[in-house]
């Protein structure tokens, strides 16, 4: 199992609604790219959501978790809220994005991570 998307704790994890709009494909692809970094894992959103026990556990024993939204809706965000976790939310209709008018190009994706400073 690829240790950058199991389900250990670690001291950051990172998760995106994916969604099923380009703007929760460029979230998807940000999360991975924050994934890159030996000191953050990518985490299961759908997990989380599904109220399994251990990946719970294991989200609320790290030390930061980072969780992506694509559009206003804020599926991921709404998630934490119901586990009554403190997590950096970063919405990327924020960053001016919108759901159904988004190219996903490389050059957006590292405005991303500068604009997002995560």
């Amino acid at each position: 199992m690829d240790n950058k998307t199991s389900c250990a704790t670690t001291g950051t994890m990172v998760m995106a609604c994916s969604g099923g709009a380009d703007v929760g494909a460029l979230a998807d692809k940000l999360a991975r790219k924050i994934a890159e970094n030996e000191n953050t894992k990518m985490f299961c959103l759908a997990g989380i959501s599904a109220h399994i026990s251990g990946m719970i556990g294991s989200v609320k024993s790290a030390l930061k978790v980072i969780v992506i939204d694509g559009c206003p809706v804020g599926c991921a965000k709404k998630v934490m809220g119901h586990l009554e976790l403190n997590a950096h939310c970063i919405n990327l209709a924020d960053y001016g994005f919108q759901k159904g008018k988004t190219n996903i190009t490389d050059v957006d994706l590292e405005k991303l991570i500068k604009k997002t400073g995560v």
